[in-house]
């Protein structure tokens, strides 16, 4: 028989508060459990119904077709074309690596494109496809659909690609797309833009119409299975496709000075209606194939581009900067009439030289012009007699003349990486070299040197406002914009400038007008030849035309090179002159305006001058102000 003892008692009642205890606890977690439970599965059904049915279905959006380019006779110049592309999804993030070894033996993909191919296909959310390879063939098209079975998440894919169908005539001023970079998204927040597959304007056209040739993204609704994977196609919307464009450009007339500028290394000719403003043609020589950056253009192609020296990136019609020369002389002959420092009858010496203190400042011819007016320096291009109407009219009168007439400032015309050149004066030379204005500044810029420099299109500027009668005519690209279910109608014809008025004294603008006239169309003037047609025969009275010829110094001709009588043709080519030539035409009713660079061609009257008549009388042959006719309706397209 056993003994009962006290400890016993107290081991029991202690085992029996600790099972209390425990027992309470489990109940409590079981009571927290049960009602979470109940919480999940009775109170909570709708919203997690409606999250698993966003698991198990993805919205996406669909890139919009890209809204055409046409010249303003509706020939094409940027369209779409299919383009076959392979495609590519990840079951985020596992196995990119092998899936992309796999790819490089189907396409010999290098390793930058490696490197971009793991970059994106790692950070592709909800299993985006991205692109691998785009405008494949058909031998290409056939290999990846061969490989299939070793191409997890490849497929084949048709999509729309951009095409230029005059490719380097037209590169300048229509421009590129490619992949959309981090900068281009700064100020836009379309989530279209996100898309692997979009194309981004970059350059011209296709940049500063971008948010117009975009259009809207339409959406597709897909289910897709637990890692990511489409199953099938719910609901489809389609997007919008982007505005169309008419431009200003006349094709043909682009062909034709394009052709002209063809034994020239580099150079522009730009071409506007000192009316409207319209940019009838604008070239850039030598260009680039906008298609190498539509297909996607390789290391050697972009290195081969960025190291030539005739930069055929550049667009030199807008970015590049050259002294006017004596094409700017028109600004100083004007400023000098508005002030009263000349006037029309003022004749001023010229024995070949002026000096300034120890300094001596050439004529370019020799012996010099003797007595001459202002109309007859413009005629003679004198160089003397401008660098006295400059001291006469002053810096401040000079660099006022040429701000108003486009020097100095960027266009309203619209393309990236426009140059707004340099008017030079007093203050701007003050902050940027820290230095006061002397008086031999004021002879370099009365001849259109020294610090003064200025784009193609700024001279077209100057020489439509002097033709125009002195009012604010501004550049334009652009004609007529409208979606593709709208019509793309051009506007009405115009006769007479809208702009507002430069206040210029409209007798002084008659003098320069009758000086640029006579450089062309008397006896003694610097573009005597240009009267002819090429052929040795006067031109038709109808396409007479006045202009201005200009050779801008690249490399300044010592005392010592003058006294030897070393010539242009005797430097290597990038230290020779550059050749410019204005004009306008016709003479007694200005329509257009017209400005030539030839890129170290010597001599303007020689070089530049051809080139500006014959684009000139092509241009008014045209007549393109007046074919409203030819436009078409491009709504269909």
């Amino acid at each position: 028989m056993m003994r009962y003892r006290k400890g016993d008692g107290e081991r029991s009642s202690l085992f029996t508060r600790r099972a209390l205890l425990l027992g309470g606890a489990q109940g409590v977690l079981l009571a927290a459990l049960a009602g979470r439970l109940y919480q999940l599965q009775v109170i909570e059904t709708q919203r997690f119904a409606t999250l698993a049915e966003e698991n198990r279905i993805n919205l996406r959006l669909l890139p919009p077709s890209r809204g055409l380019i046409f010249d303003r006779t509706g020939q094409p110049l940027a369209i779409n074309r299919n383009n076959f592309r392979a495609m590519a999804t990840s079951d985020r993030g596992r196995g990119v690596e092998v899936l992309v070894e796999r790819l490089d033996q189907v396409f010999n993909l290098g390793e930058a494109e490696k490197n971009r191919l793991l970059r994106e296909l790692r950070r592709s959310r909800n299993a985006q496809p991205i692109v691998v390879r785009e405008n494949l063939n058909w031998e290409e098209v056939a290999r990846v659909e061969f490989n299939a079975p070793d191409l997890p998440g490849v497929f084949i894919d048709l999509g729309q690609t951009r095409d230029y169908p005059e490719g380097e005539l037209m590169s300048h001023i229509i421009g590129y797309t490619g992949r959309v970079a981090d900068e281009d998204l700064a100020g836009r927040d379309d989530p279209v833009l996100q898309l692997a597959t979009l194309r981004f304007g970059k350059k011209g056209v296709e940049r500063s119409l971008e948010d117009e040739l975009r259009g809207r993204a339409g959406a597709v609704q897909v289910e897709v299975n637990s890692v990511g994977r489409v199953v099938r196609e719910l609901d489809r919307t389609e997007g919008q496709p982007g505005s169309n464009a008419l431009l200003t450009i006349d094709l043909d007339l682009q062909r034709f000075a394009t052709e002209r500028m063809k034994d020239h290394q580099s150079g522009s000719v730009v071409v506007l209606d000192v009316v409207t403003g319209d940019v009838l043609a604008m070239v850039s020589t030598p260009g680039f194939d906008p298609n190498t950056f539509a297909r996607g253009i390789t290391q050697s192609e972009w290195r081969e581009l960025l190291e030539s020296p005739e930069r055929p990136l550049n667009n030199k019609a807008i970015n590049g900067v050259y002294p006017p020369g004596s094409t700017y002389k028109m600004v100083t002959a004007l400023a000098a009439l508005e002030s009263k420092a000349i006037d029309p009858w003022t004749r001023l010496p010229c024995s070949g030289f002026i000096e300034l203190g120890s300094i001596k400042f050439h004529c370019w011819l020799k012996g010099g012009h003797g007595s001459t007016n202002v109309a007859e320096a413009i005629a003679q291009s004198c160089d003397c007699f401008f660098y006295e109407a400059a001291r006469r009219a002053g810096i401040d009168r000079v660099s006022d003349v040429g701000g108003r007439l486009g020097f100095g400032r960027q266009s309203e015309l619209g393309l990236p990486g426009e140059s707004a050149g340099i008017q030079p004066s007093r203050a701007w030379k003050q902050e940027k070299l820290g230095k006061p204005w002397q008086h031999g500044d004021t002879f370099n810029l009365g001849i259109g040197q020294g610090y003064m420099n200025a784009t193609p299109l700024q001279l077209a500027i100057m020489t439509a406002r002097i033709a125009n009668g002195g009012y604010e005519v501004q550049p334009n690209l652009l004609l007529a914009s409208a979606t593709p279910r709208e019509e793309l109608a051009p506007p009405p014809p115009r006769d007479k400038p809208t702009a507002p008025t430069l206040r210029f004294n409209p007798q002084n603008l008659a003098i320069i007008r009758e000086g640029m006239f006579n450089v062309v169309n008397s006896g003694f003037g610097t573009a005597n030849a240009l009267r002819l047609d090429g052929q040795g025969k006067l031109l038709d009275p109808a396409f007479r035309f006045a202009g201005k010829t200009g050779t801008a110094q690249v490399k300044r001709i010592t005392d010592r090179e003058r006294d030897m009588g070393i010539t242009q043709a005797q430097l290597p080519w990038h230290l020779r002159h550059h050749a410019l030539f204005v004009c306008f035409g016709p003479a007694d009713n200005p329509r257009y305006a017209c400005a030539v660079i030839v890129e170290h061609g010597m001599a303007g009257g020689a070089t530049a001058g051809p080139i500006g008549r014959d684009v000139l009388v092509e241009t008014m042959k045209r007549d393109p102000s007046r074919h409203t006719d030819r436009y078409r309706k491009m709504a269909s397209r």
